[in-house]
Parts: structure tokens; C-alpha cells; sequence
């Protein structure tokens, strides 16, 4: 018979403690305040090249995170990610806290062993996805009760339960468990939950402390700064995670619908108020020139679903800006699908024949597509880091905007990919 979602959400510490042992088994723990190391600064911008150290490798940053929500970067196997030199893929508490659920992923040794991938992976805390069901969900004082998106089912998430579930995880990186206010919102309401997130930190903190190993060893917790538009309200809640001392600081509330210069905005507002010697991460971000400029800004590490989800509607990145591969004009074209890009897709094959796959719905389209996409952006972040160690960054950035031209894309920071 199998267990239902609700089944699995204890109220207490303990149920999801590994007692065995697995994929990170023998990976000695890392303390946490040697993980990071900053290298090199741009003296020019905020840029920063850094290295974070975690349980499964060493990442080097900048860097852009595959998304996998779902344990799998969608159409995309783990050999195919280690082939395009994905340094570290994320996956979602709340989206593998339902489907497949967590006693699967115990049974199986946890998220690196059940989706066979051996490098890092971040978790998010699944607060964000909570908390965009409106409809389904209240707010208490230790968490969040909800229904299941999949059967309804009842539910509860707060930050011990989401620091034990990533525990279980086995995930390098895990994230507080937040309140991410929704954009627009009154200054009330992202007042109240700032205050919620810097309570539950702090008790994401102690969980963390306080809960067994899983496994993998040396799991890092990052804190996420909230505030919605509001620099003070950024600024306070910075400087009370930084004293809580987290190893790392994710940037929330960002890329949920605002215009760009209010989401550069929101970065400028919290960036002065995190310490230089721990990395930074912009969560949901984002096109290609937005991770440029947000590297400037001072920011370390981005993930976003638009590479994959563009992808399998058949749109493609190039430096010149996005391009549609299902367009009546590539029907003959002999080119690949942007000259000189070394990703499998133009290695081997023609725009003619993408698009044909494309119009005949072959999966095989979407899939290269894909492929394309996600070495765009690893190639885009190995660039801004080469840029970086050579002086550089204000020279290639200068000249990369000049000759990108974005357009408007879904910029919705979770979109279950």
C-alpha cells in the first residue's frame, strides 16, 4: 500500500535521521568556515572568483546550477551534465518531499545515489514553493500547513522539518527553510515576513546543529535574506543572518516578477551587507546579461529553469540573444545551431535537422536543444571566470552586453523543473 505524503511529515526531530550509511560515506566532514575561499576581485566592479569546497568537489564560482527539481535535469542524463562540466546541479525538498516522497529516497541512499549523480548538489528549502499555494496554505508560528499540489493531501513544513529533509537528502548545500513575500506586496506584509525568516533561520540553524548525519558529511547551511524592495528591511535581515555566522547567504525574493532594475536593486541593497569571505547566491536567476550584471553586483552562484524550459519550446541561446529554432527560415539551413559553440547539438548537427526534429515533436529536438542551452550558460560562467583571473571582467562584460539582446522570458523563480 503506499504511503501518502502526509505520512511523512513528523511534527518532531528523528524520523528522517539516517542510521546506515550512503553515497557520501567516508567523505570527510569539512568545516565549515574554510568552504569558501576567495581568490581574486574585480577592481572595476563588485566581481568576485571564489572556490566553495563541499562534500562531493570543489565548485568554482561564479557558477550557474542546473536545475533538477525533480531529481533530473529534464531530459538531460547525469552523464550527458559530467560531459557538459556542470559543476553542481539543484533539486527541491518540497517537489521530492511528495513524488516521489522520502521513503524512497532513504530506501534508494539518498538524492546522489537515487539519481546517480557523484558531484555537489544545493537543495532549496521548499519554502518558496509552500508559499506560492496561497490557496492551499496557512501560516503558523513554527511553519507552514498546505496540501499536496499532487492529491491534496495534508501537510506541514517548517524550518526543522525542511533542515531534517534535506539532511535525508543528502544534498551539499541545503537552504533555510524562508518566506519569500510575493511581488508586489504592502511593506506589512514583507515586514512580517522578514521576520518570520530571520525566526526560522535561527531555527534552521539549530536543527542543523542538533540533528544527526546523513549521508553525506559536512553538509553546509546557507541563510537567505528577504525584504522584498525594501533596502532597510534587506539590510536588517542581512545583518542578522550574517550574525548567526551561516557559511554561505542566498539572495531571496528575486526574479518573482519584478522589472530588472528592481531586481538589480534588490541585489545593490543586500550585497554591501554580506561578508566578502562567504559566497553569495541569487536565487531563480536568470538570462544570461542578468547573470553578468549581477555578477558585477558581487554575486556567486545562480541557477534558473529558463535554459531547459526555453529549450523544450524549441527556443535556443546565442551570443547574440535567443533565437527560434521551430522559425521557417532554418528549414534549409546547413549551420549548427550558433557557429563555433563546441556543445554536442552543433558538433553534429545541422539547424535544418533540429528544426525538422522540432516540428515533429521527436524528442530528441528538445533534447538537443537543451543540451545547447545548458553549455551556454557553464560556457558563459567559465568565461566570466576566466575574464576574472586574467583582469579582465570589465572588458568581456563590456563587450558580451553590447552584443547580447535580451528578450522577455517567464523570469518565475520555481517553475518545477
Amino acid at each position: 500500500m503506499p504511503v501518502r505524503p502526509s505520512s511523512i511529515i513528523p511534527r518532531r526531530a528523528g524520523f528522517f535521521a539516517f542510521h546506515g550509511r550512503g553515497p557520501g560515506h567516508g567523505v570527510r566532514s569539512i568545516p565549515l568556515v574554510s568552504a569558501f575561499e576567495l581568490i581574486t576581485t574585480d577592481p572595476h566592479s563588485r566581481a568576485r572568483r571564489g572556490r566553495l569546497r563541499t562534500a562531493h568537489g570543489v565548485v568554482e564560482t561564479p557558477v550557474f546550477m542546473p536545475v533538477g527539481t525533480q531529481a533530473t535535469v529534464k531530459t538531460v542524463t547525469p552523464h550527458e551534465l559530467k560531459d557538459l562540466q556542470a559543476p553542481i546541479i539543484l533539486s527541491n525538498t518540497y517537489h521530492m518531499m511528495v513524488r516521489p516522497g522520502m521513503e524512497v529516497v532513504r530506501a534508494l541512499g539518498g538524492l546522489h545515489r537515487l539519481m546517480a549523480w557523484d558531484g555537489p548538489i544545493l537543495t532549496d528549502s521548499g519554502g518558496f514553493q509552500v508559499f506560492s499555494l496561497s490557496k492551499l496554505r496557512k501560516i503558523e508560528q513554527d511553519g507552514v500547513r498546505f496540501q499536496s499540489h499532487v492529491d491534496g493531501a495534508p501537510l506541514f513544513l517548517g524550518p526543522r522539518e525542511a533542515v531534517e529533509l534535506q539532511r535525508a537528502l543528502g544534498s551539499d548545500i541545503m537552504m533555510v527553510f524562508d518566506e519569500c513575500p510575493p511581488w508586489p506586496a504592502e511593506r506589512a506584509v514583507v515586514e512580517a515576513a522578514v521576520g518570520r525568516t530571520i525566526r526560522w533561520a535561527a531555527d534552521s540553524l539549530r536543527a542543523h546543529r542538533e540533528l544527526p548525519p546523513g549521508p553525506t558529511d559536512g553538509q553546509l547551511l546557507f541563510g537567505i535574506v528577504q525584504g522584498g524592495d525594501h533596502a532597510d528591511l534587506r539590510r536588517s535581515c542581512a545583518q542578522a543572518l550574517v550574525a548567526m555566522d551561516f557559511p554561505g547567504y542566498a539572495i531571496g525574493g528575486v526574479s518573482v516578477g519584478e522589472p530588472e532594475p528592481e531586481m538589480l536593486a534588490a541585489v545593490e541593497a543586500t550585497e554591501p551587507h554580506l561578508p566578502a569571505d562567504k559566497p553569495r547566491y541569487a536565487m531563480g536567476l536568470g538570462q544570461p546579461h542578468q547573470l553578468v550584471k549581477m555578477v558585477a553586483r558581487g554575486v556567486d552562484m545562480f541557477d534558473c529553469v529558463l535554459p531547459t524550459r526555453i529549450a523544450r519550446n524549441g527556443t535556443a541561446y546565442t551570443r547574440r540573444g535567443t533565437i527560434n529554432m521551430k522559425n521557417s527560415s532554418r528549414r534549409m539551413s546547413p549551420e549548427p545551431i550558433e557557429p563555433g559553440c563546441t556543445c554536442y547539438a552543433c558538433r553534429h548537427f545541422s539547424q535544418g535537422y533540429i528544426r525538422h526534429l522540432l516540428k515533429t515533436e521527436e524528442i530528441l529536438g528538445l533534447r538537443l536543444v537543451t543540451l545547447h542551452n545548458l553549455h551556454f550558460y557553464i560556457q558563459l560562467m567559465r568565461e566570466v571566470r576566466d575574464s576574472l583571473d586574467a583582469g579582465r571582467f570589465r572588458e568581456w562584460s563590456e563587450e558580451f552586453l553590447a552584443t547580447y539582446q535580451p528578450r522577455e522570458e517567464n523570469q518565475d523563480h520555481d517553475a518545477a523543473d
